[in-house]
């Protein structure tokens, strides 16, 4: 028989262990939409869009849980077009949806920026406590190290890494070894990169300004991808959630090249 959860009791545990009340975030983190009140089996995704959700039904799941979520600032409050059938697909079959945004960004161990590093190879600067250093808005930013190598090569491995070209922004045959990075839309967050001193910065997209920034401030840029780069906090999260309570759960992974 499949391990099972009460919802209330899986809300309650990803609120703490993600620790949701600390921010103040631009969507509502946790359980965005009640459904059944039991969960079995949870699909993990990076955005709750319509076609996720349809796995979701497919494989009758019990619950979705991802980074991209529901409810965001200044977006109309109406029901209607796809924001009306993503909630609607939700109520009818009963599925719990969570959004987990900025915590899950920050997490120290399951987190987007945790994660990135792990599968990019950097090391992180660290505290006298061992924790990860963080500065820049809302200590969401991360800095350490690389492998030494030219901003070109950087670009190429990370493009390797991450399935998809990576853009980069200033001059290729720079030398880099110390990196700062803030996974997805967080490329208006250069200057606290540049401010930290590092050679290169990584975030997920480009605004026009990364590019005259790059050429003018010896801190040179790279847009690995908005999706590409939070692709791996929220596996992390579900593998904590299976550990913890050994719920079937599984990471699906939909293609978006912005």
């Amino acid at each position: 028989m499949m391990n099972q959860v009460s919802t209330r009791q899986l809300a309650e545990w990803l609120d703490s262990a993600l620790q949701t009340q600390r921010f103040k975030d631009y969507c509502p983190n946790g359980l965005q939409v009640e459904g059944r009140d039991t969960i079995r089996h949870i699909i993990t995704g990076v955005t709750a869009s319509q076609a996720l959700l349809d796995v979701a039904v497919q494989q009758n799941a019990d619950a979705v849980i991802v980074h991209h979520g529901w409810f965001w600032k200044n977006e109309s409050p109406v029901l209607r077009g796809s924001k009306r059938r993503r909630i609607a697909t939700a109520l009818q079959h009963e599925l719990n949806v969570f959004g987990f945004h900025l915590p899950l960004d920050a997490h120290p161990e399951w987190g987007n920026n945790a994660q990135l590093a792990r599968h990019l190879g950097f090391k992180p600067d660290r505290d006298a406590d061992g924790a990860p250093v963080n500065f820049g808005p809302g200590d969401l930013m991360w800095r350490g190290r690389c492998e030494p190598c030219t901003l070109e090569e950087l670009g190429r491995r990370i493009g390797a890494a991450l399935g998809r070209p990576a853009l980069t922004l200033g001059d290729p045959r720079r030398a880099v070894s110390t990196v700062a990075w803030c996974t997805g839309g967080a490329q208006n967050m250069m200057d606290a990169a540049i401010d930290s001193g590092v050679d290169v910065y990584i975030s997920g997209e480009a605004s026009e300004q990364n590019f005259h920034m790059a050429q003018e401030s010896g801190t040179a840029y790279i847009a690995a991808g908005h999706h590409a780069t939070e692709r791996y906090g929220v596996q992390a999260l579900g593998q904590a959630i299976a550990d913890e309570f050994g719920l079937k759960v599984e990471f699906v992974d939909l293609d978006n090249p912005v």
